[in-house]
């Protein structure tokens, strides 16, 4: 005999993340804030089952908590699983919903505060003066690539969003594409200006080549940064591009494009920047996060009083 019940309906769970992603996809979210959020609330929801939200509380929302533990994740996953619980519940009750948030009576996983090595000032120096090593597949293009992420303090992200109308020579700025489509105006220096005009007739040339020999659209191609099938490079290329040239220049296997972020705000801080111009620049929502580099720039201070001063032996 046939039903016409569905074997799986879909819990009352499944169907509020359903409608909050869709919420967060209307308020332009970041594709990766999306698909974390996703995640962390598929696990709540398989989880709590069927269960509705007069029967969840902070001691249901605890034992999810345990649940991510006893899977074996780390301290930072469980702590973002609990942020998307929280952000959810934020939102039901805007929605009237839920009259109250549980997950607010959970205590955050504690974090140890690990701050970032930064490469020193004199080995970014090292690693971007002269030549571009051998391992650079096109030493144009990847030349610009760490002057943009160290010299702008950009995202990896935002990088490889970066048009060629983004561009503005007269002015020495680039107009920078952040986090919810947030826009800002990043200055750029000579350095970059000088590998912009290397890499520029090069992109040029590479298109014709690929256009002659019939191996890519004859399309316009907006992305400023290319790769070798003429479209737009990708962050993960851009990470593997940067490992690689980052080694061969003697940097730590450690470093990644967010490690030439951190770098460009602790040396600007050391340098004298204002912590204002620096959260502009780095198009931080709030100074706190900027503070960071404080921290930063402390404690490479407290390194060098360390390996100089001579009451520090």
């Amino acid at each position: 005999m046939g039903s016409n019940k569905l074997k799986n309906p879909r819990t009352i769970i499944e169907r509020a993340t359903d409608d909050f992603l869709r919420h967060l996809r209307g308020r332009n979210a970041s594709a990766h804030t999306i698909k974390a959020y996703a995640g962390d609330l598929d696990s709540f929801s398989a989880y709590l089952g069927e269960r509705d939200w007069k029967t969840i509380d902070h001691i249901a929302i605890r034992g999810f908590l345990s649940h991510l533990y006893d899977k074996g994740l780390s301290k930072t996953s469980v702590a973002r699983a609990l942020a998307a619980v929280r952000s959810l519940y934020r939102w039901l009750a805007q929605e009237g919903v839920v009259e109250q948030n549980p997950a607010k009576l959970v205590s955050t996983p504690r974090l140890a505060k690990k701050l970032p090595r930064v490469p020193s000032i004199e080995e970014m120096n090292s690693m971007l003066d002269g030549k571009m090593p051998e391992v650079a597949s096109f030493p144009e293009r990847d030349r610009l690539l760490f002057e943009l992420l160290y010299g702008c303090g950009i995202r990896n992200s935002e990088l490889v969003g970066i048009n060629l109308d983004d561009i503005s020579m007269s002015n020495e700025a680039i107009l920078i594409r952040g986090k919810g489509k947030k826009e800002r105006y990043v200055p750029f220096g000579g350095s970059a200006l000088a590998a912009l005009a290397a890499y520029l007739p090069w992109r040029q040339q590479h298109l014709a080549t690929l256009k002659s020999n019939k191996t890519t659209p004859g399309k316009f191609v907006p992305a400023l940064l290319i790769n070798q099938r003429g479209g737009r490079l990708t962050t993960r290329s851009v990470g593997r591009i940067v490992k690689r040239i980052a080694t061969a220049k003697g940097l730590s296997p450690e470093v990644h494009p967010h490690t030439l972020r951190h770098a460009f705000g602790t040396h600007m801080l050391e340098e004298g920047a204002d912590l204002r111009a620096i959260q502009e620049l780095l198009g931080h929502e709030r100074l706190a996060t900027t503070q960071r580099y404080t921290q930063l720039s402390v404690k490479h201070m407290m390194n060098i009083y360390d390996q100089t001063h001579p009451r520090a032996k």
